[in-house]
């Protein structure tokens, strides 16, 4: 019976599960929390060199568990309840706890998050910090967009346009593109915002750090004599986070990984309508992610 009810639960809502074998979602809670705990007590983390670190929310009202996940294998190593600097303190001792070493860990993919930054500081000082392109560029689409909401109190053909400047170009529908295109064509703040934001995505394809290099300190340059306040503003958040950013040109590495994993768990989130407490929720997403090894009865 606990394999049957670790194979579906894995593929299916756990409500849905206990409905089809006539049992209480109690009961399947217990079978795969005691499996969970059982499986994660003999992972071996001594080879993990290269983790992200996410984090996603349990429900409205600022609930957040932080992941941390084992970017070379794919495969979500820890889950905790918040998202503060303790995170990294309880992933440090999980970490020694299954035979890894923290100065093993040589780089750290997040986001800007200043709780993130000082905790992998605190408890992962000999490993790089790499900043998440995807984050980075949702930082410049947040500041466009607010050059677009300044701007379209006087230029009313802006109303109802936010995602024309946040899809790629590629993915507008026929309609959207001569929109767009109408727009881009006109001298507006937000098509200067837009560029701006453009070139930046075009850094990412600097081959090596040196190129990088000189390519961002223009753009840097060229951002911050924008005179449009929020790109300014994201233009000065880069600068404190450079050495960050640039350390993506050493390694290649980023979140995307995480973001995967993330978008997973929100739809098995949805899917499942909510979940009782963070308990099952954070066992939840090492059932369906953690690639864990069951022991199961024959």
């Amino acid at each position: 019976m606990d394999a049957i009810i670790l194979t579906l639960a894995q593929s299916m809502p756990i409500l849905k599960v206990a409905k089809m074998l006539d049992e209480r979602d109690t009961k399947i809670w217990r079978v795969i929390i005691y499996y969970v705990k059982k499986s994660r007590a003999k992972e071996d983390f001594s080879r993990v060199s290269i983790v992200g670190i996410d984090e996603t929310s349990f429900k409205k009202g600022h609930k957040y568990v932080t992941i941390v996940a084992d970017i070379e294998n794919s495969k979500v190593l820890y889950v905790c309840e918040g998202k503060d600097a303790s995170t990294l303190t309880k992933f440090n001792e999980d970490l020694t706890n299954h035979g890894g070493e923290p100065t093993m860990i040589r780089s750290i993919s997040c986001d800007m998050s200043p709780s993130f930054i000082n905790g992998i500081k605190n408890e992962f000082p000999d490993s790089k910090i790499i900043f998440d392109k995807f984050h980075v560029m949702k930082m410049m689409n947040e500041a466009v967009d607010e050059v677009r909401k300044q701007e379209q109190l006087t230029v009313k053909e802006l109303k109802n346009s936010k995602y024309l400047w946040l899809k790629n170009e590629n993915n507008l529908s026929k309609e959207q593109s001569e929109r767009f295109l109408s727009l881009k064509n006109q001298n507006l703040k937000t098509v200067r915002a837009y560029n701006i934001k453009s070139s930046l995505q075009e850094f990412w394809n600097s081959q090596n750090r040196k190129e990088a290099t000189q390519y961002l300190k223009k753009w840097y340059f060229w951002a911050t004599h924008s005179r449009l306040t929020p790109i300014t503003e994201a233009a000065n958040t880069v600068k404190k986070h450079w050495e960050g950013i640039m350390n993506y040109f050493d390694s290649k590495i980023t979140n995307g990984i995480l973001e995967g994993i993330n978008s997973i768990v929100q739809l098995q989130k949805r899917n499942a309508r909510g979940f009782k407490n963070i308990y099952y929720f954070i066992n939840m997403i090492y059932l369906k992610l953690g690639k864990l090894k069951f022991e199961l009865p024959t």
